[in-house]
């Protein structure tokens, strides 16, 4: 039986993802160099990546860069962007019901220094959450399945009474490993992966209700 939810962050709670890639694109251009998009999807939802900024943008404009002030001006466009972002569709009633509904809620992401809080406080949905595993919290995030394991032990929950929300590869792989049912909700930077490992997939968290996913996973018990 279904007994709790586990969401992501970034690019499933707040589009942070686009934003991101968005910001550093403008950099880019910049530079007269292209930051596509099919290299900053395979970036989604992880730390262990081994993509560097610096070289990668040297490489391509053939220009020395200054690292510190690189990650300065992006750190700067990033936070442009994403105070501008507001909750994404279906994730406050999907939270809503699912507190109603007495499932217990957890958060897990590969983001660390109090980045997912902080945005969760000025989202007003903070309180929602029983629990939040970041970075911080682990040894390492996604892919590896800690972050998922972490959040389903914080909650007292064996992993398949748990359904994870994704909207990237790394995450769908990190909660399949954990034992997790996963369910994906591509953005516009992660929506041309492979999800085929998903037990569902959405174009929104507006598409379907707690209810309905408690009854689809409980059939497959």
């Amino acid at each position: 039986m279904i007994k709790a939810l586990v969401f992501d962050f970034d690019g499933l709670i707040l589009d942070t993802e686009t934003a991101i890639y968005k910001a550093t694109q403008e950099i880019y251009k910049e530079y007269g160099a292209e930051l596509p998009i099919s290299i900053w999807a395979n970036l989604a939802g992880t730390q262990d990546d081994g993509f560097d900024l610096t070289t990668h943008l040297a490489e391509q404009s053939g220009v020395t860069i200054d690292k510190e002030a690189l990650l300065k001006d992006q750190r700067q466009r990033i936070n442009a962007y994403i105070e501008r972002e507001t909750i994404l569709p279906g994730v406050l009633p999907l939270l809503e019901m699912g507190k109603q509904l007495g499932l217990k809620i957890a958060l897990a992401t590969s983001s660390g220094n109090q980045w997912a809080k902080r945005h969760l406080k000025r989202l007003g949905i903070i309180d929602f959450f029983e629990a939040i595993i970041e970075a911080d919290d682990v040894e390492k995030v996604k892919p590896d399945p800690e972050l998922f394991t972490k959040a389903v032990e914080a909650l007292q929950v064996k992993p398949d009474e748990a359904i994870a929300f994704e909207d990237s590869y790394h995450g769908m792989i990190a909660a399949k490993r954990a034992g997790l049912y996963c369910v994906v909700v591509p953005n516009e930077v992660t929506q041309s992966l492979d999800f085929s490992q998903a037990d569902r997939q959405l174009k929104s968290l507006a598409d379907i209700t707690a209810e309905e996913l408690i009854q689809a996973f409980s059939e497959k018990e």
